[in-house]
């Protein structure tokens, strides 16, 4: 992917993980979900859990692991972005939250479910 910027490098990316998480069983409801508070990389279904998707890439370990990457205040961030989310889709209060990392080091995908636990004020 090289020559391209980081934006549709990311795109392209998410687009990996997505059809991986389809194969595996999601449904995938939204890509790129943004609002005010920031960007949601996927939202999806696994089951009956709503889940949203961080989907992290690392060319080489030289900076980390690829899940390393989600750090305490992307966390935050994404967070901020679900609670916002489901208050204008009208998720029941009683829907099961995840927060899972897609994680791609190299040529390997990582499905890790409930990668971090819910960081924020709630609604």
């Amino acid at each position: 992917m090289a020559g391209q910027n980081k934006r549709q490098t990311g795109s392209a990316y998410e687009r990996l993980a997505a059809e991986y998480l389809k194969e595996k069983g999601c449904l995938i409801l939204k890509m790129n979900y943004r609002n005010r508070f920031g960007e949601i990389d996927l939202i999806g279904k696994d089951g009956d859990d709503l889940v949203f998707f961080e989907v992290k890439e690392r060319k080489t370990g030289q900076s980390g692991s690829a899940a390393e990457a989600v750090t305490l205040s992307k966390q935050k961030k994404i967070c901020a972005v679900s609670d916002t989310y489901r208050f204008l889709e009208n998720v029941s209060y009683d829907t099961q939250i995840r927060y899972d990392v897609i994680a791609i080091d190299g040529n390997k995908i990582n499905w890790i479910k409930n990668a971090f636990d819910y960081v924020g004020k709630g609604f």
